[in-house]
């Protein structure tokens, strides 16, 4: 059998790892509740992307999770102020404490609404060498005026990616939003409803499989070579 040396001669040694089952299974579990934040994506007096984040935040709660819902109202655009803003601080507080996250928008002009995304640019990729969002759970719905649409909950999908987030498989999507809702903002019974409860019920079953061991899945033999100092260097860079 070949050395590791001489099999793998571009691959550091020392920072190499194996996998192993027992490293997932040797974390511990938490006994506090799964922590979630919730973003909706519109700022209307009847927002719907509001009111199925609402029903969202109620299916978490009964299933045991602690839930915070965050309200985008008065949050400047990026960059349109600095991040002591007040509603930028409240925004990374909450992500710093969440677990697992589920953003909602409506679908605009083919894509996720601005307001939607605006919070997510004032989510830090990386805080020094520490990423606020690594490993985290993500669930995405949205909600369509028209026929339904899955441009927005792709696009929060790429999103979730490039903040290294696990998105669970399944989403939601509510076409014809205006006639799912009660004139109380409760969503009527239908399939779209169902739908909802299944993504709360298995983004709440991914966060409380991930959640203690998220260090562990998303460290990387790239940044492990990498010293503190460089990687913060690195992904803090301004001059993009």
């Amino acid at each position: 059998m070949l050395s590791f040396e001489t099999n793998l001669p571009h691959v550091a040694a020392e920072h190499f790892d194996r996998p192993t089952g027992a490293r997932l299974a040797g974390a511990g579990t938490s006994v506090h509740a799964p922590r979630f934040l919730l973003l909706y994506g519109s700022l209307r007096e009847r927002s719907y992307s509001k009111l199925l984040t609402l029903e969202a935040q109620r299916l978490l709660t009964a299933m045991g999770g602690e839930v915070r819902v965050f309200d985008p109202t008065g949050l400047p655009l990026p960059d349109g102020a600095p991040d002591s803003h007040p509603k930028v601080q409240e925004l990374r507080e909450a992500t710093a404490w969440a677990e697992g996250m589920v953003w909602t928008s409506p679908e605009r002009h083919g894509a996720m609404s601005a307001i939607l995304k605006a919070q997510i640019d004032w989510i830090p990729l990386s805080l020094g060498a520490v990423r606020p969002t690594q490993g985290k759970t993500l669930a995405v719905m949205q909600v369509c005026g028209g026929s339904q649409s899955f441009n927005a909950v792709n696009q929060m999908r790429v999103l979730g990616r490039w903040m290294r987030m696990v998105t669970i498989p399944n989403q939601s999507s509510v076409a014809k939003a205006y006639m799912e809702f009660d004139d109380g903002g409760r969503m009527k019974p239908s399939a779209y409803y169902e739908r909802v409860v299944d993504v709360m019920e298995e983004l709440m079953k991914f966060t409380l499989l991930t959640r203690d061991v998220a260090p562990y899945l998303v460290d990387r033999y790239s940044e492990r070579r990498e010293s503190a100092a460089a990687l913060s260097r690195r992904v803090n860079q301004r001059s993009i």
